[in-house]
């Protein structure tokens, strides 16, 4: 298929999103697609092992290394939001949590911004349809989809403290977080197949080439759409320098909650007073574009542990050529784990209507140096704060696309994100002080003893919030003014221009968004091809 050819759709981004809708879309054989990346190929190895994931999300030419803002409550520290820029998108370089959300999230989408059929029951057919699980099917998992998952299989006598620890604390423990019970620790699941990262590329993309007619372009960064009128008819990118044009009946922009929006604004379709500023023409006044950005805050609690075991020392040289040899002859091992196998979500306090917190924990201690990191002798707990009142938003620094936009979250902003993240502070610590950590519960590392009161505990909190890597919201689905696309994906105003990704979500969901923007994709797809959706299935898990 040649450059320059007329398309039936242009997807922008082979990220999680993109790459579900091109297999979804080239089953239409008649459909003729064309796929641009901005990243390389995901050929490098470390994207493929599961613990190789903090050495891929650090290399340059696999990231986008956006920066945000000064974060006015986080001491107005600059946070890192790395976002993957190779095919594959972020789920080539993210920690490969398989975590759908909660099933009041969805009904919140219905409920409060007037999506009705985005209900669970509406979704969950299309999470079923999607995966294929190790551990079998039922009522809730899937087994005949392309996106391997499975339940973490590591063995680590911390990863069952914690569990214990969960149980003896009264905060739950669940047997699948994705199915019946959604709330409560538990070992979790990966994007994993038989020990390797099954990225949206791997479990979507490549069945989707193997058809030959979906086109795939590495190297392609975008620039802006290009429009008649206020119909999109085509895009113009740069492709390994060289401008270039391609012309389709539909576009569809699934570069993600920072690109996407970036994307619309440089093209005319987003706030006018703000283009204006940057002497954008103005195709549509959409003032949405680039608000509504939400994240899960993030803090981690480090530990130390009274036992080594062996995940402590596989920083040493001879220990990790040992794990590597065993994942490439046996794919097991440490490095066949994603290291954050266990967490879940519970509540801070008894008053929310569902959990409002994640823990993801790992049974290692760990330090950045120069961007090197060293293990230690411990173990460390994620908290995430799970919807966020607090929003911010993307703007453009500049009207050339090579430019990186304005990035803030505005952590904090509502007092009450800060309030629920001293609660999982101390409920983590409370989990830690139960019983089935005695013996290896060592020194808390940070924060230290001495951070006690709640004062104390949020000063530490504002000091060290950091991005979950989540970001979302800022093309968001729904009715009002604010809304940038409908419920099926359509730029309000604009003609054959769709956005589907994590931006396009009217609310955050409760825990990591790389299954949901997946499902999101598939529901897409079908919306797009005219293709009926899949029956609902009846909601049963219990909250």
């Amino acid at each position: 298929m040649r450059r320059g050819a007329d398309y039936t759709h242009i997807i922008v981004g082979a990220g999680s999103a993109g790459c579900v809708l091109a297999n979804k879309l080239s089953q239409v054989h008649t459909n003729r697609i064309l796929v641009l990346e901005a990243g390389p190929a995901d050929r490098d190895l470390m994207i493929h092992i599961p613990a190789g994931v903090h050495a891929v999300w650090q290399k340059p030419s696999l990231n986008w290394n956006y920066w945000t803002d000064p974060e006015p409550a986080g001491h107005n520290r600059q946070v890192f939001m790395p976002r993957g820029r190779v095919v594959g998108g972020s789920s080539s370089i993210n920690s490969m949590v398989y975590m759908r959300g909660h099933p009041l999230d969805f009904d919140g989408w219905a409920d409060d911004f007037g999506l009705s059929d985005w209900r669970y029951e509406n979704v969950l057919p299309y999470f079923k349809a999607g995966e294929s699980y190790a551990q079998g099917g039922d009522h809730w998992r899937g087994t005949e989809g392309e996106l391997g998952t499975s339940k973490g299989q590591y063995d680590n006598p911390l990863y069952d403290a914690f569990m214990e620890g969960a149980a003896q604390a009264g905060q739950g423990t669940t047997d699948d977080p994705n199915g019946a019970i959604p709330e409560g620790v538990a070992r979790l699941d990966a994007t994993r197949r038989n020990g390797r990262r099954c990225s949206a590329a791997v479990a979507h993309l490549r069945p989707a080439l193997k058809r030959g007619n979906v086109h795939l372009v590495t190297g392609a960064m975008v620039e802006r759409v290009l429009f008649d009128g206020t119909t999109a008819c085509g895009v113009q990118a740069v492709v390994r320098g060289k401008a270039e044009h391609f012309n389709a009946a539909e576009i569809i922009l699934s570069g993600g909650a920072i690109n996407s929006p970036q994307l619309l604004m440089l093209s005319g379709v987003g706030n006018a007073d703000h283009l204006a500023q940057h002497s954008i023409d103005l195709v549509h006044h959409l003032p949405g574009v680039g608000q509504n950005l939400m994240d899960h805050a993030n803090v981690i609690l480090q530990i130390s542990c009274e036992k080594q075991f062996p995940i402590h020392r596989v920083d040493q040289p001879m220990n990790k050529l040992k794990a590597g040899a065993r994942w490439v002859f046996f794919r097991d091992g440490v490095a066949a784990s994603n290291i954050w196998e266990v967490g879940g979500l519970i509540r801070g306090n008894d008053q929310v209507p569902y959990a409002n917190l994640q823990y993801h924990f790992g049974p290692v201690g760990f330090e950045y140096t120069n961007n090197r990191i060293s293990l230690s002798q411990a173990f460390a707990i994620h908290i995430d704060v799970l919807r966020p009142r607090s929003r911010g938003q993307i703007t453009l620094k500049s009207a050339d696309p090579k430019v990186h936009p304005n990035l803030r979250f505005n952590y904090f902003q509502d007092q009450g994100d800060l309030l629920e993240m001293v609660e999982g502070v101390k409920k983590a610590r409370d989990l830690v002080a139960q019983n089935a950590f005695d013996g290896l519960r060592g020194v808390a590392i940070d924060p230290g003893p001495e951070v006690q009161s709640d004062e104390d505990i949020a000063a530490w909190v504002k000091a060290n919030v950091e991005t979950d890597f989540h970001p979302s919201g800022t093309c968001a689905m729904g009715h009002g003014e604010m809304a940038v696309v409908d419920d099926q994906f359509r730029v309000r105003g604009i003609d054959g221009l769709r956005v589907v990704d994590a931006s396009t979500m009217p609310m955050i969901t409760s825990a990591n968004l790389n299954a949901p923007t997946q499902m999101m994709a598939a529901r897409a797809a079908d919306y797009i091809t005219g293709t009926p959706q899949l029956a609902p299935l009846e909601r049963k898990p219990k909250v």
